[in-house]
């Protein structure tokens, strides 16, 4: 069981840790793409969410290609500051962020749509800077559905498979996260620990389940 409560452990810091980067970028990306308008918009859209369709192991490979050691990334990272990323836990944050992004980015997108642009357009008649918009007005409009949608990118963070074991392998104490815990466990017959590790992603992904629909936009509450 020490083996397990690892394994828990450093799931929570892999998704921590992507769910934090998906966030920035997911909020950024959904805000400029929900207001500007250029050609090739409906294709920029597509690919920041074709890591929702695609097998897990592709964008592993996609990953491997890149931060592996003779990849462009991965080369220059350990050329200029000895960084090897590949079979770290780092390369299973960035595993879990590519994964996860889609969730953060569409809900983002379709928050900020729900936006009055009047609104920003009236707070920048009155003198407010750009980003004092965004963060006064826009954000403050939009958390939750943005919220809602970093919860569901957390759960997934927390529930990587495929793209975690090609980037960073199943190294116990170091990159076995709970999903790779549970696999290895049934693999090892070991049937209380895969018994107990499931049990605990099923209510941690229950729980962000419910979560995430009590902050869905436009949800009516519940009158007694």
């Amino acid at each position: 069981m020490d083996a397990a409560w690892i394994a828990l452990l450093l799931s929570l810091k892999v998704a921590g840790c992507a769910t934090l980067i998906t966030l920035v970028l997911g909020v950024a990306l959904g805000q400029a793409m929900a207001r500007w308008r250029f050609p090739g918009r409906e294709l920029v859209d597509a690919l920041f969410t074709l890591p929702m369709v695609m097998p897990p192991t592709v964008l592993g490979y996609y990953l491997l290609v890149l931060i592996g050691s003779q990849g462009p990334i991965g080369a220059w990272l350990l050329e200029h500051f000895g960084v090897r990323l590949i079979f770290t836990w780092q390369a299973a944050v960035i595993a879990a962020a590519v994964v996860s992004f889609p969730l953060v980015f569409k809900a983002a997108r379709a928050a900020f749509e729900q936006v009055d642009p009047a609104l920003e357009q009236a707070a920048r008649t009155l003198g407010v800077a750009e980003l004092a918009v965004f963060f006064r007005v826009s954000l403050p409009l939009a958390w939750r559905g943005i919220l809602a949608g970093v919860l569901l990118a957390f759960a997934r963070a927390l529930g990587e498979f495929g793209a975690t074991l090609m980037v960073a392998g199943s190294i116990a104490g170091q990159t076995r996260t709970l999903s790779l815990a549970v696999y290895e466990a049934a693999q090892a017959g070991q049937d209380d620990t895969a018994a107990f590790l499931v049990a605990v992603t099923s209510v941690v992904g229950l729980a962000v389940l419910l979560g995430a629909g009590w902050l869905a936009p436009g949800r009516v509450p519940a009158r007694g």
